[in-house]
């Protein structure tokens, strides 16, 4: 596997000096999380520290991420006042 370093804003090739080549496709990168606040469980008070052990408290207790709460309405509009703001149109179920 060769070898670069980064210099005047470019990886280059440490004994040349040339830039170093890149593929046509998307580059292979690592995915960095960064580690989440440790926090006492809303529901029962057991100190979570973890992303596993945030999983599993909330599996425990029977709660589910706000963002993967389906919406009562199925994505549908039924309030007239937002869909005129929005230029949108209500749904026919809701007319």
């Amino acid at each position: 596997m060769r070898r670069y370093v980064f210099r005047d804003g470019h990886f280059r090739d440490p004994k040349t000096g040339t830039p170093m080549t890149l593929p046509a496709g998307p580059l292979a990168r690592p995915g960095i999380t960064r580690p989440m606040p440790e926090y006492a469980s809303p529901i029962d008070g057991r100190v979570i520290s973890t992303r596993h052990e945030r999983r599993e408290d909330m599996k425990r207790n029977n709660c589910v991420e706000a963002g993967d709460m389906p919406s009562p309405t199925g994505g549908k509009i039924r309030n007239k006042a937002f869909a005129a703001k929005r230029g949108l149109t209500v749904s026919e179920d809701y007319r």
